[in-house]
């Protein structure tokens, strides 16, 4: 495996499409600018699609998980064999996403990309392992070269598989014990900060165990920051096999022209490794949702990203970009089936 497909241009934005989109918008039934962000979106939607029919009825949600050496650490609230059982409650449908996958007629995948689990092949996981976990980054790189160049390919097989099903949107999601802490790793690496100013809690911790997060994460920032001189090596120094993938499907999305509406704290952290890697990639994505971690604001400050709601969420596995997706497929038929001045015979304004 290498790295080499990382270097592929995203695609172009149909340029006819939004000048088209651009002028509907001023002719549809309404006070220019009167749905505010609604609109936005819409001419984004159309000019990725090359339509002024822009239409989300075929979803896929990718949930990538794996484990994280730095769980020895004692950084979650939770053990680790709750990432198994979560793979096991994916595939039986009684997650959050799982539930909201089938509310919303989206498809639903979920790829075994490093937990430490090893049970029974199940229906609707992919297993395609980059490890059995990474490392502790407390004591070294969580992954070698030949590990992270699988996981990226883990995002990028997956988007493949979407684009094979004609999906029209790719909602990618995350589960992994301590992965908040890797994912603060990272986006401390790539943001110049302290953890301090972006740790949270996480799974649940108290105050005292936040501050205890960051200090580890702060020492294992220090341990390798003379080694990460590209995002490249802050994914593979500190990141997790599920938030390559993430990054991986993010740039792959982008290289084929398929829309992405990216989750919260980590899968941002994820969005921000893949723009780092390919800036060009970003215009194919939206955001979800305001995730409660503390640090996700830095993350949307560097991404210049607006997420769609605030419900004060933070549980992954793409949760908050679900619940946000009748709102994108709301504007896509807001801008498509509503009737223009001419065609209701409506004056318009001056």
């Amino acid at each position: 495996m290498s790295f080499e497909w990382l270097e592929m241009p995203a695609a172009s934005l149909n340029n006819v499409a939004l000048e088209a989109a651009q002028a509907r918008q001023m002719q549809l039934t309404k006070p220019l600018g009167s749905l505010g962000y609604l609109e936005d979106i819409a001419i984004r939607l159309a000019g990725m699609q090359g339509t002024q029919q822009p239409e989300l009825s075929r979803v896929r949600i990718v949930v990538f998980a794996a484990d994280h050496g730095i769980a020895e650490e004692g950084v979650s609230a939770f053990p680790q064999a709750v990432t198994g059982q979560m793979i096991l409650n994916f595939a039986r449908g009684g997650a959050a996403i799982s539930v909201l996958a089938r509310n919303l007629g989206a498809s639903l995948e979920v790829v075994d990309v490093g937990s430490v689990w090893d049970g029974e092949a199940l229906s609707g996981v992919v297993v395609q392992k980059a490890a059995s976990g990474t490392a502790n980054f407390r004591r070294g790189p969580a992954m070698n070269e030949t590990q992270l160049a699988a996981a990226l390919q883990a995002g990028r097989d997956a988007a493949g598989r979407a684009l094979k099903d004609d999906a029209q949107l790719f909602i990618g999601g995350e589960m992994g014990i301590a992965n908040t802490s890797a994912a603060t790793a990272l986006a401390c690496a790539l943001l110049g900060r302290s953890a301090t100013e972006i740790a949270g809690p996480g799974t649940g911790l108290d105050a005292a165990g936040v501050t205890r997060k960051a200090q580890i994460i702060d020492e294992s920032l220090e341990l390798h920051r003379a080694a990460m001189i590209s995002p490249l090596e802050a994914l593979r120094h500190v990141g997790g096999f599920e938030i390559a993938a993430l990054a991986g499907a993010y740039i792959a999305c982008a290289q084929a022209g398929l829309p992405v509406l990216v989750d919260g704290f980590i899968a941002s952290s994820a969005a921000l490794a893949a723009m780092k890697i390919r800036p060009d990639a970003a215009n194919w994505w939206f955001y979800g949702h305001a995730s409660a971690e503390p640090g996700y604001v830095h993350l949307m400050q560097a991404l210049d990203a607006r997420p769609l709601v605030n419900l004060g969420m933070r549980l992954g596995e793409g949760s908050g970009a679900a619940v946000a997706l009748p709102i994108l497929r709301l504007a896509a038929a807001l801008h498509g089936q509503m009737a223009t001045f001419g065609d209701a015979g409506v004056s318009e304004g001056q």
